[in-house]
């Protein structure tokens, strides 16, 4: 997990500055064993060593280091999906990969740390920056696999674009958002392939 993506808007000090980078793993490794929520930045400090008006300098609240640590476990999620879809051959398939990729993605970092899991639900609930960027790079790569799809004849041209990436996010956006995936556990072994199906049939020419 690296510490090094950008860091979110409320940030303090130098962004490129060592010490952010080893508060945010310090944190990250904080927050896997007692907790986002049951955290304060009093208790953060003393984990680390540093006082809690020097943490103040580079983190304006405890929030944007939640989000820190958010973002660069979205980023590590956002490179697995991509890594599925460009080993795709062909649109369809890569339509898949992409259902089949953010399912599997987002349950790993549910079973993989469950206190980590409390971060990504409050970025999820509270829509944190990085969830909106997040979503907002996933439809960008959804709009490409379309785009491709249309040009090599796979997919229908009749409906605008955009209403067309718009109604598919919409279908794959529950699995996208850990709340909503956490109650949705019984169905995610065969709910990736038959969405994927139901809406390659819709896109057909």
């Amino acid at each position: 997990m690296s510490p090094s993506t950008a860091p979110p808007s409320h940030h303090r000090g130098p962004a490129d500055h060592g010490v952010r980078s080893q508060i945010v793993v310090a944190a990250r490794e904080h927050f896997s064993r007692y907790g986002y929520g049951k955290t304060t930045v009093s208790d953060l400090a003393k984990s680390i060593g540093f006082s809690k008006a020097y943490i103040y300098k580079f983190f304006e609240s405890k929030q944007v280091i939640g989000e820190m640590i958010c973002a660069n476990c979205l980023a590590d999620i956002e490179a697995e999906i991509r890594k599925v879809v460009a080993e795709a051959a062909t649109p369809p398939d890569q339509l898949r990969g992409m259902f089949t990729a953010v399912v599997e993605a987002t349950l790993r970092l549910l079973d993989q740390d469950s206190k980590l899991y409390e971060i990504a639900a409050s970025a999820a609930t509270e829509r944190w920056q990085a969830t909106v960027v997040y979503e907002s790079r996933l439809r960008s790569l959804l709009l490409g696999i379309l785009e491709a799809g249309r040009q090599s004849g796979d997919f229908e041209r009749k409906t605008p674009l955009d209403e067309t990436a718009s109604a598919i996010f919409l279908v794959v956006r529950p699995y996208t958002h850990p709340v909503m995936l956490q109650h949705s556990l019984e169905q995610v072994k065969r709910a990736p392939v038959e969405l994927a199906n139901l809406v390659l049939r819709s896109l057909s020419p």
